[in-house]
């Protein structure tokens, strides 16, 4: 799940890990062919295929899926890479906004599946622009704590454009404008400095607390949703507090 709320539950059998990491691998290759069209196969003067190639890395995609990644998004095999970006708008239980991004070759296919996730998960399908105007697009940089204070990341990212450093109990989110996350993110590496993903996203601009019971139905329905080959990204304005947080992981583990 992507957006405010960075918690989803861990899953214990390796098959459904195994088949999660498949599906990850899959849109972050999606990704790496998507930026390698639209700005060439050279990630020293393709700052999006440079992010994409990282983030790949950094999930354990093999070097040599990346690099056929590049070469086909480029164009560089013969193969013809025709992916289109859509944005479905929904709610979840409880009156949960939802921004689903997909990134998908058939645009028929991919709103039959959303539209029947949705129906079977307790979700409801919205007009377009009826939820997406509570979000804004941010940069947004995941720091993990490691040691590392609020202080160091401010003095990291002072001179860079930021717009807020958050405070998310284990980490740190790094709140930027989307055309300087680029910048930001280096600053925080040249300071010696690690961080766990950085990705443009929609953050809520007022987000809703969910109990237990809802949280459960909703993190449900997002992870029917990321099980599409079709969606990308989930993003959503439930906010989950310690205690909530504390009682899905009891349950799960």
């Amino acid at each position: 799940m992507s957006g405010h709320s960075k918690w989803a539950t861990t899953k214990h059998k390796k098959a459904v890990i195994d088949a999660k990491r498949a599906k990850s691998f899959a849109k972050l290759i999606k990704n790496i062919e998507v930026a390698a069209k639209i700005g060439g196969a050279d990630p020293a003067g393709n700052p999006t295929l440079a992010d994409a190639i990282q983030k790949a890395k950094k999930s354990s995609v093999p070097n040599d899926n990346i690099d056929r990644a590049v070469k086909r998004g480029a164009g560089l095999t013969g193969d013809a890479v025709d992916y289109q970006t859509i944005m479905y708008e929904g709610y979840g239980p409880g009156g949960i906004a939802l921004l689903i991004e997909c990134l998908t070759d058939n645009r028929n296919r991919a709103a039959a599946e959303v539209r029947t996730i949705m129906s079977r998960n307790g979700g409801q399908m919205a007009d377009p622009g009826s939820v997406a105007y509570n979000f804004s697009r941010k940069g947004v940089i995941a720091v993990a704590k490691d040691g590392v204070t609020e202080d160091d990341l401010l003095a990291a990212v002072l001179d860079s454009g930021a717009e807020e450093v958050l405070d998310r109990g284990e980490g740190f989110d790094v709140i930027t404008d989307p055309s300087e996350l680029v910048q930001n993110r280096k600053a925080i590496q040249d300071a010696g400095l690690d961080y766990d993903q950085a990705e443009v996203e929609f953050v809520p601009n007022v987000s809703i607390e969910a109990d237990t019971d809802q949280a459960k139905k909703v993190l449900a329905l997002i992870d029917a949703l990321e099980d599409s080959d079709d969606v990308q990204n989930v993003f959503t304005n439930m906010d989950l507090s310690a205690e909530v947080i504390a009682q899905l992981a009891a349950e799960d583990g």
